[in-house]
């Protein structure tokens, strides 16, 4: 069966993750320029999320991280990207699908975008927590700059 409409909030939330992969592109090919910095929000409940069991256990639902200092190894694809970040001064690889990214944050630039993970894909969002891949504040992330939702777009 053909679908009769056009799903446009699919297609500009799919742009606005194309933003985020271009910037960890520029990042993970040339590091981070000035003082710019992420925060990544992401599900970690999804299957295709791909972390330590121990930082799982920690949070289950939902995790913010930090790309600012400490982290190595990057590497961006089409449709994930890939970081060993420093966790209880353990490195550690974590593979996170761009599907699952549910908010992304430069605070030096005052910029941010809020992903929708679709139902189907992950349980109910939870309260975003910090991983301690480095020290900065999460609430900082996008308390001053602008955050550009899809629900601006939709119809009330």
């Amino acid at each position: 069966m053909a679908h009769n409409t056009l799903r446009y909030e699919k297609m500009v939330e799919n742009a606005l993750r194309g933003v985020l992969r271009e910037a960890l592109r520029i990042c993970a090919e040339h590091g981070l320029p000035g003082q710019h910095h992420f925060y990544i929000t992401f599900r970690t409940d999804r299957p295709d999320v791909l972390i330590p069991d121990h930082v799982r256990a920690r949070y289950p639902e939902e995790m913010t991280i930090v790309l600012q200092h400490q982290f190595w190894g990057l590497e961006v694809t089409e449709e994930a990207f890939a970081v060993t970040l420093s966790f209880n001064r353990n490195n550690e690889r974590l593979h996170v699908p761009f599907a699952a990214v549910t908010a992304f944050a430069d605070p030096s630039a005052k910029f941010g975008l809020q992903f929708q993970v679709e139902a189907s894909e992950a349980a109910s969002p939870a309260a975003e927590d910090l991983a301690l891949a480095d020290p900065a504040p999460a609430e900082d992330a996008a308390e001053t700059g602008q955050v550009i939702t899809l629900d601006a777009f939709r119809k009330k």
